[in-house]
């Protein structure tokens, strides 16, 4: 089962379908990173990628979409990818969780997404709206709040199993 947390208050909500509970547990971050995009610039010096026009990038089942994308890394050998900023657009999805924002961090060293701006979440038919979403690769869990925002509060909508 897992666990989504909203906060100004922290609330939070267990999610009791069987599905959602397989989006973020259990993945897998030693898998490969497959990306593709319309620019690819590499700044060896700086050590980083520059990706950018329509990028996609694919870990796993995880895929991340923007309008362009930074990727550091270090160079012992191999290159090792340490971090991958977006922006434009950004679009998180994960089995059936879907994450959209205006700018979204991947630290992939701490297996942490942070997403900023606008930011929805939408498992299945449920939704959470804020303006910072966290999500826990680890732990499984995800957190929404209000920083930043002009509401200072965070908004969604759950669906409610029918009943006879």
């Amino acid at each position: 089962m897992a666990l989504l947390c909203m906060s100004t208050a922290t609330l939070p909500l267990l999610i009791a379908s069987p599905a959602a509970s397989q989006a973020i547990a259990g993945f897998n971050s030693n898998a490969p990173v497959n990306y593709e995009a319309d620019r690819i610039e590499l700044q060896d010096k700086q050590k980083r990628v520059i990706l950018s026009g329509n990028v996609d990038i694919a870990q796993g089942d995880l895929r991340l979409r923007a309008a362009r994308t930074t990727v550091a890394y270090t160079d012992a050998g191999s290159l090792r990818i340490q971090r991958i900023e977006a922006s434009g657009g950004v679009m998180v999805n994960r089995g059936t969780e879907a994450a959209r924002g205006d700018v979204a961090v991947y630290d992939l060293n701490r297996r942490i997404i942070t997403m900023v701006g606008s930011v929805s979440l939408q498992r299945g038919s449920d939704t959470l709206n804020g303006a910072r979403l966290v999500i826990d690769l680890n732990s499984g869990i995800s957190s929404v709040d209000s920083r930043g925002s002009g509401s200072g509060r965070v908004s969604g909508s759950f669906a409610v199993p029918k009943r006879d």
